[in-house]
């Protein structure tokens, strides 16, 4: 049978840390002494020391004696009525504020707020494209021009050669037209492929549709097109 030898130490060291917390707390716990006993106000707060109040704020004016009296007697000139009235006749008539009513109980609502007025379009700037946007596409129109003229350099060097509008249409209704007699001649052949001459001539006419429907699908999908000058 397999005994550890590290058996006996354990034992001991469960049998001291065991002893240890036999009583109530710590073992040794310092005793406080009597005279350090708890005094009178001893766990109140010192006040600051007193200081002499002094007032460095502005006083009011005193109140007035009894003996004074207010200036009396003073009228004046100006002619209420008539100020009123000029001001009323010379003066702009208040607008009254813009509102509608959505019941038929006469509940009114602030116009300028709800929505219902074209407000936007009165606008100075009312469908004007913004300036971000115009230097955007001034930038692109750039950005396209170097390419293009990189591209065109390029082609010198290369000896390529772009293609005109004209001759790119004349391509694309030339390849179309080839199509519809191949197509034509397709739909004219045999139903019954009872020999070998007649599937390869079928397999042939598939194969020029398939390739003719190729070039016409990349012509009309690049309106750009380079061609390699014949030396």
């Amino acid at each position: 049978m397999y005994i550890s030898i590290f058996k006996a130490a354990v034992k001991n060291d469960m049998q001291k840390y065991k002893a240890a917390m036999k009583t109530m707390g710590p073992a040794k716990v310092e005793v406080p002494s009597p005279k350090e006993f708890l005094k009178k106000h001893s766990k109140e707060k010192t006040l600051p020391p007193k200081k002499k109040f002094e007032w460095n704020e502005p006083r009011k004016p005193a109140v007035p004696l009894r003996t004074e009296h207010p200036v009396m007697g003073i009228q004046s000139g100006k002619n209420f009525i008539n100020t009123n009235a000029a001001d009323v006749i010379m003066g702009v008539a208040k607008k009254p504020k813009p509102v509608y009513v959505d019941k038929r109980t006469g509940d009114k609502h602030d116009l300028e707020t709800s929505g219902l007025l074209p407000k936007y379009i009165n606008k100075k700037d009312y469908g004007v494209t913004p300036k971000y946007i115009c230097m955007r596409n001034e930038e692109v129109r750039r950005a396209q021009e170097e390419y293009d003229r990189y591209i065109q350099e390029n082609l010198k060097k290369a000896a390529m050669k772009r293609l005109s509008d004209e001759e790119r249409e004349a391509i694309l209704q030339g390849l179309k037209k080839n199509w519809e007699e191949v197509h034509k001649e397709f739909q004219s052949f045999s139903v019954f492929i009872d020999s070998i001459p007649k599937k390869v001539r079928k397999q042939k006419l598939e194969e020029q549709m398939k390739q003719l429907e190729h070039d016409i699908g990349v012509i009309e999908k690049h309106k750009i097109i380079y061609i390699a000058n014949k030396q």
